[in-house]
């Protein structure tokens, strides 16, 4: 059932059998086609015997679903063994290779076989047990699927596109407007952030600008799930660098510019880049060509310009670079008149973090709090070991010594050293020369260990209320075992909501693993998909196996007629830039093998969807699923014609 990550580079794996017959034979070969035969003729009762090994789980599936449960039974059954041989003595005699049977995989094997009797001058064999699903019923199948979970499709584009929706959109209803207007087929809410009542302010404003706009516009809402994640930490000093602009040759172009207001005051100042708040009276006393004098936080002495003042605060500039923090005290300095001095207020956190090199040791705790370890001798360093908070503890007694740990979507790695109830030491192993900041809420992920945590969390539980009334399809986040969906599909019937569209959220090595099982119980229910989660799937298979996986999951969804939802990284350098690289573009037209690509937000998003839909749209002419589309190339075609006009003229000779 289960289908294993295989750790083993293709390059070590056992050459081909190649056939060393030469061109100069026939066609084909009556011993080969005999041999191709009965070896397809017993691959074809192992796929039935496969079908009644898992009649349990047929059996369960929702009739929709019955013939899909078959063929991915038998498509299980094909992968069982090593085919590349038979592959490629198939491709010898000139029939298919089955390598795109996955749709309709006992139907192709049949083609197959009525070709190699037609060949050898045999009878086909009728007495066969006819194919669940015919080539074009497979098609048909997946698009019904798709329909039920993802809605209809835009005109003119098969792939939908799926938006993660800002918080933003819960109060700005042009926000989601706009998405609605530039293509977005599915709203994603992440209830990993905000609550219940900005939820449903997103999902109110999704309805209202899918009917304002006249175009369907389905809710996914995602489960937090039970994500490992680093805990809190306390920010940082609150300090401001005001610095000027300078040539390459260090002259300045533009002086550092200050806007001072009263203090809690969010009214900008004009030409102002950052902001402090001083006191009332001392604000409303200090005029341009007045000089503000202060020590910084280095202790050097500098002076500020008043250069600007009106009824919102005082502009002033300085073209040495300063440091301003709370305690720093700014003395008005003018001809005639008495110093007076303003303490500042509303200067901007840093947000807290860890600072971590290679060799560095981290400790991962309940409180999270840095704690000096003795040495041998009993002695305590005097430099305390950093220490972080993680939000499942629990998971502290299933993880072993010598296991991989990743923080931040595999930015910074490290290998347990010790394990204890309250607490895991980690070295870090894997980081950029200059280190790495580890801050609060950044993913963990332990790839080796086996984790026996719940579906869902209470916090889940708690968001099915609201998911069972806004949403059209929920994401199952970090889902390991059959028993998962099972668990969601009772409490989604204990809320009256039993047809729910539910996304099988792939991210984990174990959910990659027990990926047959995931999708059988996924068929239990009318409505079901797949997202390919490549972040954190990445880092727990490894990025080097990262595409190797996501192929392997195209190929198993596409067994069982299920739609895909691409996810993760797309076009994220032009959503978050308004730019993209180039290696995005050629990820983003991957998508096309998806039946819904999903973008994430950013500044940019709406340039990003017009992009990804211009893709898409493109690419449906070129290729379905994994199979290329021979359309003609109308570039080539005109060059063509033009060489030949260009020929002709030179054969006829110079014109007299």
């Amino acid at each position: 059932m289960q289908s294993t990550v295989d750790e083993t580079p293709s390059l070590t794996k056992k050459p081909l059998r190649r056939n060393r017959r030469t061109r100069q034979s026939v066609a084909w070969d009556d011993e080969l086609c005999n041999s191709l035969i009965d070896e397809l003729r017993s691959l074809r009762e192992a796929m039935l015997a496969h079908e009644g090994t898992l009649a349990p789980w047929l059996n369960r599936v929702d009739p929709g679903f019955r013939a899909s449960a078959r063929n991915l039974a038998h498509y299980l059954a094909l992968r069982k063994g090593d085919r590349r041989p038979l592959q490629e003595n198939l491709a010898q005699v000139g029939v298919s290779s089955l390598g795109g049977a996955e749709s309709n995989v006992l139907a192709n094997l049949d083609k197959v076989l009525s070709i190699l009797h037609r060949l050898t001058g045999q009878p086909w064999q009728t007495g066969f047990q006819n194919p669940v699903v015919g080539i074009e019923r497979s098609g048909k199948l997946l698009e019904r699927h798709t329909a039920e979970l993802l809605g209809t499709p835009p005109a003119g584009r098969t792939v939908r596109i799926m938006v993660t929706l800002p918080s933003e959109a819960a109060v700005d209803f042009g926000l989601v407007r706009g998405l609605t207007v530039s293509g977005m087929d599915i709203a994603r809410i992440n209830c990993a952030h905000d609550g219940p009542s900005e939820w449903k302010a997103m999902a109110a404003n999704v309805r209202r600008a899918a009917k304002a706009v006249g175009r369907p516009v389905r809710i996914m809402m995602d489960l937090g799930g039970p994500k490992l994640r680093t805990g809190f930490i306390p920010a940082g000093p609150a300090v401001l660098k005001l610095r000027p602009q300078r040539d390459e040759l260090g002259r300045i172009l533009v002086p550092g510019r200050i806007g001072m207001r009263a203090a809690g005051a969010t009214m900008p100042v004009v030409g102002a880049t950052a902001y402090v708040g001083v006191d009332t009276d001392w604000l409303a006393a200090i005029a341009p060509g007045d000089y503000l004098d202060l020590t910084d936080a280095r202790g050097a002495r500098r002076s500020l310009l008043v250069i600007h003042r009106d009824a919102e605060g005082a502009l002033a500039e300085c073209e040495r670079t300063v440091y301003l923090l709370p305690e720093t005290r700014l003395k008005r300095r003018r001809k005639g008149a008495g110093a007076r001095t303003t303490g500042l207020t509303d200067l901007p956190t840093r947000p807290g973090f860890l600072s971590l090199k290679q060799g560095s040791t981290l400790r991962l705790s309940r409180e999270g709090n840095s704690v000096p370890v003795p040495n041998k001798r009993g002695k305590q360093w005097r430099e305390p070991v950093p220490a972080i908070a993680c939000t499942l503890p629990e998971v502290f007694g299933q993880v072993s010594v010598g296991e991989r740990i990743w923080f931040d979507d595999g930015r910074l790695g490290g290998v347990i050293r010790h394990v204890d109830r309250a607490w895991l030491e980690v070295e870090i192993t894997h980081a950029r020369e200059n280190g790495e900041k580890l801050a609060g809420d950044k993913g963990i992920n332990l790839p080796d260990s086996r984790l026996e945590l719940p579906a869902l969390t209470e916090k889940d539980i708690a968001d099915l209320a609201v998911v069972a009334k806004e949403a059209d399809l929920v994401g199952l986040s970090f889902v390991h075992s059959a028993s998962d969906v099972e668990i969601l599909r009772e409490h989604l019937r204990a809320l009256g909501a039993p047809d729910l569209g539910i996304v099988l959220k792939i991210e984990t090595r174990r959910g990659f693993e027990n990926l047959p099982e995931l999708l059988f119980s996924a068929m239990v229910g009318k409505a079901a998909g797949v997202m390919i989660a490549r972040g954190d799937l990445a880092v727990e298979c490894g990025y080097e196996r990262l595409a190797e996986v996501q192929e392997e999951i195209l190929w198993a969804a596409e067994a069982a007629h299920m739609p895909v939802i691409w996810a993760t990284q797309v076009l994220e350098t032009l959503a978050k830039t308004g730019l993209p690289s180039r290696a995005e573009i050629t990820d983003a037209a991957m998508g096309e093998r998806a039946e819904c690509v999903m973008l994430n937000k950013g500044p940019h998003i709406t340039d990003a969807m017009r992009t990804l839909d211009d893709i898409l749209r493109r690419m449906q002419s070129h290729q379905i699923k994994k199979r290329p589309l021979l359309r003609a190339l109308s570039a080539w075609s005109a060059r063509a014609a033009s060489a030949d006009t260009v020929i002709t003229r030179e054969a006829s000779g110079p014109v007299e």
